[in-house]
Formats: structure tokens, sequence, C-alpha cells
């Protein structure tokens, strides 16, 4: 009888602390919430990214040299790929920054923490302009979802699809830095006992988004 009383209250422990929002095992729930949605969103590029080595061995037609076409970014520049490198150098910058917001947010440093987080949207914003550059670029050379003029038609569908895909996850990032960023600014985190695990939380994601752009970068500019 006494057995079954104390499971009924560690039961009722574990209820609470989902009720109030608090951590168990260890791990606060917004982290291990972040945790399992990046684990779902690398099965999610990794399907991509399988998918598209299989399409590009698979395929009979020619592939499209990364030089030839992505020079086209500077309007046919004797320098291929420069862009990208850009794009690439400037997302490895913001994970350095992010990385500093999150140390300045445990040092309850409030200015230091809203403007790295700003200096973190500010670069995102930055790679996402100059992708589209680079998609306005290509569009107008004739790459297009369904074929382009440099090799196989699954080029375009697939380049499209996944420098997309992320795109769409850096503008995301963007707009969830500045939020974070803003309350930082107002002190809403103060109010509710200083705690800025969210600034990790939110470095978490930024920086799985730029892990991924490496392999994007390597498997689509580089191979």
């Amino acid at each position: 009888m006494s057995e079954a009383v104390v499971e009924a209250g560690d039961a009722n422990t574990i209820v609470n602390d989902f009720s109030r929002d608090k951590q168990v095992f260890g791990v606060p729930w917004g982290k291990a919430m972040m945790w399992i949605f990046l684990l779902s969103d690398t099965f999610i590029f990794s399907c991509f990214l399988v998918g598209y080595m299989s399409v590009r061995i698979s395929t009979t037609d020619p592939w499209p040299l990364p030089s030839e076409v992505f020079a086209l970014s500077f309007g046919g520049d004797p320098i291929p790929l420069i862009l990208i490198a850009i794009m690439t150098f400037i997302l490895i910058t913001s994970s350095g920054t992010m990385a500093m917001a999150v140390n300045m947010g445990y040092r309850k440093d409030r200015k230091k923490t809203f403007w790295l987080m700003v200096a973190t949207a500010a670069l995102g914003a930055s790679f996402v302009g100059m992708q589209a550059f680079e998609w306005t670029k290509l569009i107008m050379e004739g790459v297009r979802p369904w074929g382009n003029p440099f090799g196989a038609a699954q080029f375009g569908s697939s380049f499209f699809m996944i420098t997309g895909f992320h795109g769409l996850h850096v503008s995301a990032g963007v707009i969830y830095l500045l939020v974070v960023a803003n309350r930082v600014r107002n002190g809403f985190y103060e109010r509710r006992g200083g705690n800025y695990e969210i600034v990790e939380i939110t470095g978490l994601y930024w920086h799985f988004v730029d892990l991924v752009w490496v392999f994007i970068f390597a498997f689509f500019y580089l191979w």
C-alpha cells in the first residue's frame, strides 16, 4: 500500500513539473523541445541531401558544373563561387556572434546580449538577401525547377528545394532572434527571475542552421 502511495506521489510531482513549466531529469523543457525539433529537422535535411545524391548519381544527363553555373551570380565573373564564399563566411561569423550573445546572457549583461543578437539577425538577413540575389541571377539565366540550360533538369528542382528550405529556416531564425532580443532589451526575462535560458535555446537553433549550410555548400557548390 505504501509503495502505491509513493508511486502516486512521484507521478504527481512529474505532473506538477509539467504544469509549472519546470525542468525534469535535469533538462529544461524548452531546451529538450528544441533538441527534439532539431532532431526531426535533421532527418528532413538528411532525406533531401540523400535524395539529391541519388538523383545526381543515377541521372544519365550530364550534371551542371558549379564553376559554370554559380559564376553567373556575378554575371559570369571569372572568379567562381565568390558570392557563395561570402555567404558562408557571413553564416560562420553569425555563429560567433550568437555564441557571444549566449555568454553575455548568462552573465546577465542585457545590453551586450541584445546587440549581439541583433548583429546575428542582421548577418542572417544579409545571407537571405544574397541568396535572393543568387536565385534572381540563376532564374534570369534560365534555371528552373523543371529544367535548365546547363545539363540535367533535376538540378534546378534539387537546388531550389533544398536551398529554399534552408533559406526559410534562416528567415524564421532572424524573426526568432529579433523577438527574443526585444524581450531581452525590455527586461522580460529579468522580470521572470532573470533566466536567460531562452538565449541559449535560440543559439541551438541558429548553430543548427549554420551547420546545415556547411553540408549544402559542400554538396552543391564544391562537389
